[in-house]
């Protein structure tokens, strides 16, 4: 087992695409581990539709980064309080989905500190019915990576309001997260930890049953792949927003002028469809802000330029584009 240092990086996005580098790159002749600790993020599972599982507001309001990962499962909150495994080995049939296989080892360290650990469900690891880490698993067909997290202390709150979802009546083909009764690892230990010396003892703990693993230092040419895959992949929009399944949004408010009533149909982050209902009045056919809003991204700025120069009044009478722009999107605006 070859230990890749990450070099004390915590940008999500980075760490993603240093996972994955290595994961399609590194020499099949070894296995791997890789730790790294993100700052405050979501991180949005492959198969997710990323606008129903953050309280998109909220992560813009607290500067939280939102990145998609390359395996399945839920979403999921990073901070300085988590520390992120990954281990990276050849593919295995008996392997993937073997969840135990790869969480033994983890296990074995917790319970050394004191922690009655074990893993519960398909891939949770629990402490008296309360889920401290979640695993999930990718796989190129020649290799994969088996990676979770470990809650040593972060901040619960922010898990409840980042992935606080204010949208209403959305319907989605993706998988939505499921919600559980979460606890730090800090609750259970007899004495408090940093993350950097929770970092050390996991990594000694795993050490136990082995030799001392090698570690391995990026070149420079490596690290440049790494940020070049960074900013194709995981920098973008496109993956981390429009990879989002298919999902339709029906809101409907009443105003002053009457009821407003909108149908959007969103496929890869992009609005495909939009119709508008309602009692009220106005000079103009809402048929035209229909078709302006059609091919739109669906995130909040691109619908605001889309109307920046549009007098909503001629459409609906008198009623504030704010109101309508959060009729649209979100909750607040």
């Amino acid at each position: 087992m070859i230990f890749i240092e990450n070099e004390g990086n915590t940008d999500p996005k980075l760490n993603l695409a240093l996972e994955e580098y290595a994961l399609r790159n590194f020499s099949a002749e070894n296995d791997y581990l890789l730790f790294y600790i993100n700052e405050p993020s979501i991180i949005i599972g492959r198969n997710q539709n990323t606008l129903e599982e953050v309280n998109q507001q909220y992560v813009e309001d607290n500067n939280i980064h939102i990145v998609r990962r390359v395996s399945g499962g839920g979403a999921v909150y990073h901070d300085f309080g988590n520390l992120n495994f990954s281990f990276i080995t050849n593919h295995d049939v008996k392997s993937l989905s073997n969840f135990k296989k790869f969480t033994a080892p983890v296990i074995k360290v917790l319970n050394s500190l004191g922690l009655s650990a074990e893993l519960k469900g398909r891939n949770d690891i629990q402490v008296d019915e309360k889920k401290i880490s979640g695993t999930a698993q990718f796989s190129t067909g020649k290799r994969m990576v088996s990676h979770g997290t470990l809650l040593l202390d972060t901040d619960l709150g922010e898990v409840v309001n980042a992935l606080n979802v204010k949208m209403s009546k959305i319907e989605s083909k993706g998988h939505k997260s499921v919600r559980s009764r979460v606890a730090n690892i800090s609750e259970f230990l007899e004495k408090p930890l940093s993350i950097e010396e929770f970092r050390q003892l996991v990594l000694e703990g795993l050490y136990e049953d082995s030799e001392a693993f090698e570690r391995y230092h990026l070149t420079p040419e490596e690290w440049k792949a790494v940020h070049q895959l960074k900013e194709e992949k995981y920098d973008t929009w496109e993956w981390n927003y429009g990879r989002s399944p298919k999902f339709n949004i029906q809101r409907s408010k009443r105003f002053p002028i009457g009821e407003i009533d909108v149908r959007i149909f969103v496929e890869k982050g992009h609005i495909t469809n939009f119709k508008i209902f309602g009692d009220f009045f106005g000079k103009e056919p809402v048929e035209k802000l229909e078709q302006l809003l059609t091919g739109s991204r669906y995130e909040q700025s691109s619908i605001w330029e889309l109307l920046k120069d549009v007098e909503m009044k001629e459409y609906f009478g008198e009623i504030q584009k704010a109101d309508f722009i959060e009729l649209v999107y979100g909750e607040d605006v």
